[in-house]
């Protein structure tokens, strides 16, 4: 038998026997699993040990280091082959000593800390996920019906619609007024955040405002699809609910009456004030006068008050205790408990507390509908950063402008003031602030009207050449006609259509055309958000032109297109200054 294959039947390489004792930091001979381990480094040739305890017939042990002998003539006798990985064989006759591998102790302590924490972090992974799948099972959302604008982005101004139903669903809410409501759209508030997300507006729109409804498209329940007919003249609140109308139909109002496509839209009912107060820890409000209300169990005497569950829903819910008693008097109510829960959310009690984090987070999931553009926690987490960046003394709460129905004797409604809503609605749509704010969003507002400062070029030094992009059919040809007839712009040009869809219509020009652009502007009422600075184009006669392109918002040849700069004055309040209801 060779030297490989002494005392082992399946002639198994001893070299591969070697093993590295973490302990000693020596290689030993591992025979088999339960044979002793020898402190030997290696076997050696020459002369066999005696047997004795310990060692096995027909195979050789050693006790101490011995000099090799050679072998007898004519014996070829191998060496034994080195395991892959291990060090190399001393000469012979010499002694091999190892140098004990140094594993310190904060070696040892830094693995099984790594271990730990790569478990922890797979732990925590995987109830992260749980849990955001809890929140996402939580949302319940339906169909916007096409009557949003497709959701909200980060890159624009966004409006959301905040509907409160009057909904008495949910234990303990079966005592207040109208106990068989199907949910009517009782509290709105459509909340308009600046482009650059440095202030917002919130505004209440009255339950008891005379609206047209319009038809609105709706999907069923089975999936179908089906047009609930409109109605004229009827109160705002009738928009949800009546004749199974969806909170898509309460958007399609809103766009009615404003002009203001709404993003997305959120529905609370009377659990969403309930539970989101106690979530926060309650919100402080402040009564100008002892109040005790038996229509909303609302009891409380003048002063400073933490309120929250119960007692939030009945300070929302009461009216004929506070100011003449209407429901214009409960909207003032209603903004000045907002403005108190917004400085709470942006509190660092509420902000840096988990505790609190979670259950915000578990109440709003389970209290509020959403548009199915909002139906996961991660979108309801963007907007939430979104308008988290906003400062309460840049939140302005106000009310459309309206007048008491002049069609009733007994007040019980109220109709839009044609007077002064349009100009609140066009400071929204045109994203004006309704308080002073110092930032870059003035400074791009004092460069657009600055554009529009200067000498201007005779209306026959005008080139232009006209596009249609998005204005009604025959709007390029028409302001044509109109500017070369009436306007003595004779160097002007149809281009067509436009390559793309624009929202506004645009005047851009070179530099060296500014007296000309700031002309045309003087002549169409163009503001000075309508003048792009670029660069000339080549009409047909080869000759470098402007570019106007008629967008969505054009009116027709000669109406002016002068956006709102301005905020018009209105009865306001903003989230930062603390009010007492009277």
């Amino acid at each position: 038998m060779d030297a490989q294959g002494r005392g082992r039947a399946d002639n198994i390489d001893p070299a591969d026997q070697w093993v590295l004792n973490p302990n000693t930091g020596e290689y030993e001979l591992r025979l088999t699993a339960s044979a002793p381990q020898s402190a030997v480094p290696r076997p050696r040739r020459g002369n066999p040990a005696p047997t004795g305890a310990g060692t096995r017939s027909g195979q050789r042990a050693r006790t101490a280091p011995e000099r090799d002998s050679p072998a007898p003539p004519g014996t070829d006798v191998p060496g034994p082959r080195r395991r892959r990985g291990a060090p190399p064989e001393p000469p012979p006759g010499r002694r091999r000593t190892r140098t004990k591998p140094k594993k310190s102790k904060a070696k040892k302590v830094l693995l099984w800390t790594g271990g730990s924490m790569a478990f922890v972090l797979v732990a925590v992974s995987a109830a992260g996920y749980l849990y955001i799948k809890h929140l996402n099972d939580n949302i319940t959302s339906v169909s916007d019906d096409g009557a949003s604008t497709g959701g909200f982005n980060k890159d624009r101004a966004i409006n959301i619609l905040v509907i409160g139903t009057d909904k008495r669903t949910g234990k303990g809410n079966d005592g207040y007024g109208d106990a068989g409501s199907v949910g009517h759209a009782d509290t709105n508030i459509l909340l308009h955040v600046s482009k650059d997300r440095s202030n917002a507006t919130a505004l209440s729109i009255p339950r008891d405002l005379i609206v047209d409804v319009p038809d609105c498209p709706t999907q069923q329940a089975d999936g179908t699809d089906k047009v609930i007919p409109g109605t004229d003249g009827v109160r705002f609140n009738t928009s949800l609910g009546q004749d199974d109308r969806t909170p898509s139909c309460t958007m399609r109002t809103v766009t009615e009456l404003t002009g203001i496509k709404p993003d997305d839209f959120m529905v609370a009912d009377f659990n969403a004030v309930k539970t989101l107060t106690e979530a926060v820890g309650g919100v402080d409000v402040c009564l100008a006068k002892d109040i005790k209300d038996p229509d909303s169990h609302l009891n409380l005497s003048k002063g400073t008050h933490n309120i929250s569950g119960e007692q939030a829903l009945a300070f929302v819910r009461t009216r004929h205790a506070v100011g003449f008693g209407g429901d214009l008097s409960r909207i003032t109510l209603q903004q000045q408990f907002l403005s108190a829960l917004m400085r709470k959310l942006k509190g660092n009690a509420t902000l840096s507390s988990p505790t609190k984090m979670l259950k915000l987070a578990e109440a709003g999931t389970k209290a509020l509908t959403v548009d199915d553009k909002l139906d996961s926690i991660g979108k309801l987490k963007d907007l939430g950063l979104e308008l988290g960046k906003l400062n309460p003394k840049n939140l302005t709460f106000t009310t459309v402008p309206v007048l008491d129905n002049p069609a009733e004797k007994i007040k019980a409604t109220v109709v839009l003031n044609d007077g002064k809503a349009p100009a609140v609605f066009d400071a929204i749509k045109n994203d004006v602030s309704f308080t002073e704010v110092k930032n870059k969003q003035k400074a791009a507002k004092d460069a657009q009207a600055a554009r529009l400062q200067g000498t201007k070029s005779a209306a026959s030094e005008v080139r232009v050449r006209i596009l249609n992009g998005g204005a009604a059919g025959g709007s390029a040809q028409l302001t044509l006609a109109w500017l070369q007839n009436s306007e003595g712009v004779q160097k002007s040009e149809n281009a067509g259509n436009a390559p793309a869809v624009l929202s506004k219509t645009t005047l851009e020009y070179a530099p060296d055309q500014a007296a000309q652009a700031r002309r045309l502007a003087a002549i169409m009422g163009l503001s000075g958000s309508a003048l792009k600075p670029g660069k000339s184009v080549i009409n047909s006669q080869g000759l470098p032109a402007m570019t106007l392109t008629l967008g969505k918002d054009f009116k027709g040849a000669g109406e002016p297109l002068t956006a709102t700069t301005k905020a018009p004055a209105v009865d306001k309040s903003t989230a930062d200054k603390v009010k007492c209801a009277s």
